[in-house]
């Protein structure tokens, strides 16, 4: 894709909406500030009900594998903001225990860890451990523990819970991620420039998930990244 929108002059950029929130922004201005010194570890969180509604999600051939496709390449994408530097070595462990009477093909649930070349070690649990009688799709929590501090991140904490004739209700409060990026694309494309995420970022999100989902097949083995 990448090599394809460089042959014909326009411009790729890569959907990875939670990297706009407010909260996200912040974080990385402060680590970027040096007030809190160097990062240390990472501890991410990406967990969600069961994409029930677009069955290609689970679809071993469409999707590439379940859980950990879906959930790792968020985390992966506000851990390569934060570090600036590509993964050095993946494992990861996985299993399909949730939803089994569904008889899905892929994993439904992971722990991924990933070492880079500065030392900093972070982990990213994605699973579809919410269950679908959940009145929302689930969230994402990132903690960043640096030599003087920790910032913790969570874009989809704030809403409005309540009930109503079918159950649980949940409205979310809080920035349009989505349409913060849509903004960013428009106004790169006015600006002649290259907006962020870039292909660059897919392609190191995808090696994180691709590196992933082998450690996993291989039980629990480390995979380098060359």
């Amino acid at each position: 894709m990448r090599e394809a929108c460089e042959r014909a002059g326009v411009i790729l950029m890569v959907a990875y909406p939670v990297r706009f929130a407010p909260g996200v922004r912040d974080a990385v201005a402060e680590v970027r500030s040096g007030r809190l010194g160097r990062i240390l570890g990472v501890t991410g969180i990406n967990n969600g009900t069961l994409p029930q509604d677009r069955a290609w999600f689970t679809d071993p051939e469409l999707a590439g594998g379940g859980a950990l496709v879906d959930h790792v390449v968020h985390c992966a994408d506000i851990l390569d903001e934060l570090l600036g530097e590509r993964a050095g070595s993946v494992r990861a462990v996985s299993n399909s225990i949730l939803y089994g009477q569904r008889d899905l093909e892929v994993e439904t649930g992971g722990l991924v860890t990933i070492q880079y070349p500065s030392g900093v070690v972070a982990t990213i649990d994605c699973s579809w451990s919410w269950p679908t009688s959940s009145p929302t799709w689930g969230g994402l929590t990132l903690q960043i523990v640096a030599e003087r501090g920790t910032v913790t991140v969570s874009p989809f904490a704030k809403g409005v819970a309540g009930h109503d004739a079918h159950g649980e209700t949940w409205s979310p409060v809080g920035a349009d991620l989505d349409g913060l990026l849509l903004a960013e694309f428009v106004r790169a494309v006015r600006e002649g420039r290259q907006p962020q995420p870039d292909a660059g970022v897919g392609i190191r999100t995808v090696e994180i998930a691709t590196a992933a989902l082998a450690s996993a097949a291989r039980g629990g083995e480390v995979v380098a990244l060359s």
